[in-house]
């Protein structure tokens, strides 16, 4: 999944800084205005910075190095003597900007084990309003390209989601499990399916997995403590497509709940067009007999 030619937050420079992203790697180019002109970054003369560990991001932060589109090339003019130091000053520059995206590159893809609650910021919106996911008819629901086989009663019928502010097309299953003895909390197993846009924020299955994994919990337990524990990340293949998964078992404690915890599962597939596919479910851990027809649904994702 390649993001479309434009200006992205700058992956390795101040907040509020944009890049130009030509949709296969990071030009020199910068700016403040997110609507500026696209700058000549195609031109034979202009050397692109070199593609990071990652690609464009709204995660603002660091330096980057590369040649700027109006770089003096160099020219007649005798080498003075400090130009050697000057030199070997850039090179030191250029391998510690490696060395920090490198860290940040594996810090942002830590295995299984505890993960801090990074808060509603990191959460990307959707960039347009999305139109109604087609109903989705006979065996299979679908949002986009991805679908997966209908979860059988007790889970309802498909049906348009707008709980997700970062995907488009959402359609979801859900079956009871639970309601809060005043009445006012209900507890569900639930399947959900969506398209993630490039412009929104999601560059690749790995990427745009944590985000939803973030995003599912700052946004869906209406501020109650959330303690995550990640017991699965791993790069697979969805009917042949480049493919994420993300498992994590999740704590509460919600007054007028039972269940204490549930199981999270998050898939982002590319389903190679400029675009990917999510499929998510999460099951309470009070409710343990939807577990396995949801993983029967995720086994069974298909790219058509």
């Amino acid at each position: 999944m390649s993001a479309p030619p434009g200006w992205y937050p700058d992956p390795a420079g101040a907040p509020g800084r944009f890049r130009f992203w030509d949709g296969q790697r990071w030009g020199a180019a910068t700016t403040d205005r997110p609507d500026a002109r696209f700058p000549p970054e195609s031109a034979p003369h202009v050397q692109p910075i070199q593609r990071p560990s990652v690609p464009p991001s709204a995660h603002p932060g660091g330096t980057a190095a590369g040649t700027a589109p109006g770089a003096q090339p160099v020219g007649a003019p005798r080498r003075r003597p400090w130009g050697w130091w000057l030199a070997a000053g850039v090179v030191l520059l250029a391998v510690a900007v490696v060395a920090v995206l490198v860290v940040r590159s594996v810090a942002g893809s830590v295995g299984p084990g505890p993960v801090e609650d990074p808060g509603q910021d990191s959460c990307p919106r959707a960039t347009a309003v999305s139109s109604p996911a087609a109903p989705s008819t006979g065996d299979r629901v679908r949002s986009g390209l991805l679908s997966y086989p209908r979860l059988a009663e007790p889970f309802k019928a498909p049906g348009d989601d707008d709980r997700t502010p970062f995907g488009h097309d959402v359609q979801s299953q859900q079956a009871f499990v639970e309601r809060s003895a005043d009445g006012q909390t209900e507890w569900v197993a639930w399947a959900l399916i969506a398209r993630l846009l490039a412009g929104d924020g999601f560059y690749g299955p790995e990427q745009g997995a944590g985000v939803v994994a973030d995003c599912v919990v700052a946004l869906f337990y209406d501020d109650h403590e959330i303690k995550r524990t990640d017991t699965r990340r791993a790069a697979i293949t969805v009917d042949g497509h480049e493919a994420y998964v993300i498992e994590s078992h999740l704590t509460f404690d919600i007054p007028g709940i039972k269940a204490k915890g549930e199981t999270m599962i998050v898939v982002v597939v590319d389903v190679g067009t400029g675009e990917a596919g999510l499929f998510y479910g999460t099951i309470p851990d009070n409710a343990p007999q939807f577990l396995p027809p949801i993983r029967r649904a995720m086994a069974d994702l298909r790219v058509s």
